[in-house]
């Protein structure tokens, strides 16, 4: 079983097979991965990263595995979107922005608390590409305001 220790991003075109992982998959270091052939690499990257749909795979022979993006449960959420997508942001949730809607993976908490500000909900089974991280590309690992917490972050408070 060859390995991949690289990956491509934007680099599926040409490449000799397809790995189909969902939202949760994309995100790894080291993992055995199984195309679509049937054919098995072992992902051996050097730090663990969000890998998108349509990068790709280098394995040690110079072949490319492409990703793509399982289909999965996910929610259209249409309504008041700068509100919608402040208080899906307030609670860490990955989302996808498209033009006149938001997607979000399957949630009930979340989907009751969107119904209850007014959103109008539709269930579908799609590709989740939420956006990536303010500060690059993948996901936001979550975020600290230091040992003050947000007080600090929002008034300026100080620790002696």
């Amino acid at each position: 079983m060859l390995p991949a220790r690289s990956l491509l991003r934007n680099a599926a075109a040409g490449a000799m097979d397809r790995v189909v992982l969902s939202y949760d998959e994309r995100f790894l270091r080291r993992k055995r991965l199984t195309c679509e052939s049937g054919a098995s690499f072992m992902v051996d990257l050097a730090e663990t990263i969000s890998v998108e749909d349509g990068d790709a795979f280098v394995l040690d022979d110079g072949r490319k595995v492409a990703v793509v993006a399982a289909e999965e449960p996910v929610v259209r959420v249409e309504g008041h979107l700068p509100r919608l997508a402040w208080h899906i942001g307030n609670r860490h949730t990955p989302c996808q922005v498209a033009e006149g809607h938001l997607v979000i993976r399957r949630d009930p908490v979340i989907e009751a608390m969107l119904k209850g500000l007014g959103a109008t909900l539709t269930l579908h089974i799609a590709p989740f590409r939420p956006e990536g991280g303010a500060y690059g590309h993948g996901r936001t690992m979550g975020h600290d305001h230091g040992p003050a917490g947000h007080f600090a972050l929002n008034f300026g408070a100080t620790h002696g």
